[in-house]
């Protein structure tokens, strides 16, 4: 018997803190959208990154460029990666809304969840031999690395301008998988008070 109220207790518990959630959600309605994207070289490098904006004040097309506070742009990071696979460096690109690179560029549809354009992420913040990620979505990019702080660069990898992109679950996504979660374990317990 004890057992039985420990479980109706675990789940009273649980329901009380999904409500709150649902609750808090509903009661905050600037949302933040987060998606994240990967990108493959002929020679097998590679770079892989997210980035945020809010979708309730976010326009149609969302273009940000140079250094200083953006438009919509939240956050933006990327990490980059040889062929085996080890790290090369990460930058956070955007962060709280702010740029820290000149020569950021960045172009979103939200409409069809695709970059397109201006591509330019990563390094730019004045460090001799930092990495970035360039060229235009749908035509070339490349990944390259800084020799000298003066425009000299070196090209480690290149592809068709393919990138891949997509969005991360959102809240209330998860939100659902946790209600079923609990509607699994109350049906268990149901199941396991019939066969007592």
């Amino acid at each position: 018997m004890k057992n039985i109220f420990a479980k109706i207790a675990t789940m009273t518990a649980t329901s009380a803190a999904l409500t709150v959630a649902i609750a808090a959600g509903a009661n905050n309605p600037a949302q933040a959208i987060d998606f994240k994207f990967d990108w493959l070289g002929n020679a097998g490098y590679s770079a892989s990154g997210s980035f945020s904006y809010d979708e309730t004040t976010a326009p149609t097309i969302i273009s940000e460029s140079g250094s200083g506070a953006t438009n919509f742009l939240q956050s933006l990071n990327v990490s980059f990666s040889d062929p085996s696979n080890n790290p090369l460096g990460t930058y956070n690109t955007v962060t709280a809304g702010v740029s820290e690179s000149d020569f950021f560029a960045f172009n979103f549809d939200t409409s069809t969840q695709s970059l397109f354009g201006s591509l330019n992420v990563g390094g730019g913040t004045g460090v001799i031999g930092e990495y970035f990620f360039s060229g235009t979505v749908g035509d070339s990019l490349f990944l390259r690395q800084d020799v000298d702080q003066q425009g000299t660069s070196i090209t480690l990898d290149q592809n068709s301008g393919s990138i891949h992109v997509y969005q991360i679950p959102e809240p209330a996504s998860v939100l659902g998988l946790l209600v079923f979660g609990v509607l699994g374990v109350g049906s268990t317990l149901k199941k396991k008070q019939a066969s007592c």
